[in-house]
């Protein structure tokens, strides 16, 4: 028995499909190799019109159809089930951003890993805050593209407890590869009790939703560490230098300068940074919200 019930099934596809591409690529090599030798130039010199054969030809157009329709059957029986989400399926949305899982319980609740019961269907329904992501759950042999703006979904009866491994394969940026989590399969007692433990989800500043909305913590950590640009933390009031229009200064970050950031980066560039990291903004954060992005970044010292 598998991680997952779908498991025996994408197996079962991969092992024809391997093993008829196996036997294609050992039989065409052999007969290849047999031509080269048996039919050089030393052999035969004078070159030989070999005239068309019937039989020949139409075993080679029939045989691989048949082998194509066959590996496509069972791809299919393989892949049809995945549509099909049982009615009693425990619905969990998935939040994809960069570069993190999010996973969203009934009534609120999230947890940067997926818990999920034994041997109960889930639902996954996916979503992105940013650019495309796709899920993957190697374990349990479940793929599927998590697309802003597009509704898609996945399922799985987890069959083994134990945890496992959630990658994203679609790459979405620089930290791509750390976009990782695992999935915790336990007894129905223990994720009841581990669900009912899980603090209800905390409302949050209206700036560092609208940070979070437009992928800004992606580049720009809220902790202090650094990612790929500055972090936020500390950041409002600090001096800076910067080169404008090919002259260095020091500025101090203002209401201002932020405002300069977000709808023109490349104007006032912090040393280090090369024109073009960061994209415009204008048309897409209001000044309305960047005003309370501004009033966020004043609280974290």
């Amino acid at each position: 028995m598998g991680a997952s019930n779908f498991v025996e099934g994408v197996d079962l596809a991969f092992k024809i499909i391997f093993g008829i591409s196996l036997f294609f690529l050992v039989g065409i090599t052999t007969v290849m190799l047999y031509f080269v030798y048996r039919y050089n130039r030393k052999r035969h010199p004078q070159a030989v019109q070999i005239k068309d054969n019937n039989f020949l030809e139409f075993t080679w157009i029939t045989v691989p159809l048949i082998l194509v329709l066959l590996m496509f059957y069972y791809g299919y029986v393989a892949f049809s089930p995945m549509r099909n989400v049982p009615k009693d399926a425990i619905p969990i949305t998935v939040i994809g951003k960069m570069w993190v899982w999010t996973f969203e319980y009934e009534g609120g609740k999230q947890s940067p890993v997926l818990v999920v019961p034994l041997n109960k269907a889930v639902k996954l329904n996916l979503h992105s805050d940013d650019v495309i992501h796709s899920l993957y759950i190697p374990a349990f042999r479940i793929k599927e593209d998590v697309v802003p703006g597009k509704k898609n979904y996945m399922w799985f009866i987890a069959q083994q407890p134990g945890e496992y491994d959630v990658l994203c394969t679609v790459y979405c940026g620089l930290r791509h590869s750390y976009m990782e989590t695992k999935t915790r399969v336990v007894s129905e007692e223990e994720y009841a009790a581990w669900l009912k433990a899980l603090p209800e989800k905390s409302a949050e500043p209206d700036g560092l939703v609208i940070l979070k909305k437009n992928a800004c913590t992606g580049c720009h950590s809220i902790d202090g560490s650094k990612i790929v640009s500055t972090s936020f933390k500390g950041l409002y009031g600090k001096t800076e230098k910067v080169v404008t229009n090919g002259t260095e200064r020091s500025i101090t970050v203002d209401d201002e300068y932020i405002m300069t950031s977000v709808y023109d980066p490349d104007k006032d560039l912090v040393v280090g940074y090369p024109k073009g990291l960061m994209k415009t903004y204008r048309g897409i954060v209001t000044e309305d919200e960047m005003n309370k992005v501004i009033d966020y970044l004043k609280t974290i010292k």
